[in-house]
């Protein structure tokens, strides 16, 4: 499991790339990818592209995210999912949550 992040030129949008399982080993890499970026992103992107797994701990590390980017108004979208990752992101309803792309 690897854990990188990329915040635009403009310091607005922070992307987070995952590789390998997300689940609770990744807890504290996830968390310090995104409390200790300089600034205030206003966007949030989370690239599921090298995921080869996702479980009900990684969700709980998504609803996190979304409780530190504003809640209800936060902007994050989580891109590049697989098969596999998209199932389960369905059937816990986080469409509703998140934009997927």
């Amino acid at each position: 499991m690897a854990i990188s992040t990329q915040l635009s030129a403009d310091g607005q949008e922070l992307t987070i790339a995952i590789q390998g399982r997300f689940d609770f080993g990744a807890h504290q890499a996830f968390r310090d990818a995104y409390e200790r970026v300089d600034g205030t992103p206003k966007r949030y992107q989370v690239d599921l592209q090298g995921t080869t797994y996702l479980d009900s701990s990684a969700l709980g590390m998504l609803l996190l995210l979304r409780d530190h980017a504003g809640g209800d108004h936060a902007q994050i979208r989580l891109l590049n999912c697989n098969g596999d990752v998209r199932k389960i992101l369905a059937i816990s309803n986080f469409e509703q949550l998140f934009q997927i792309a």
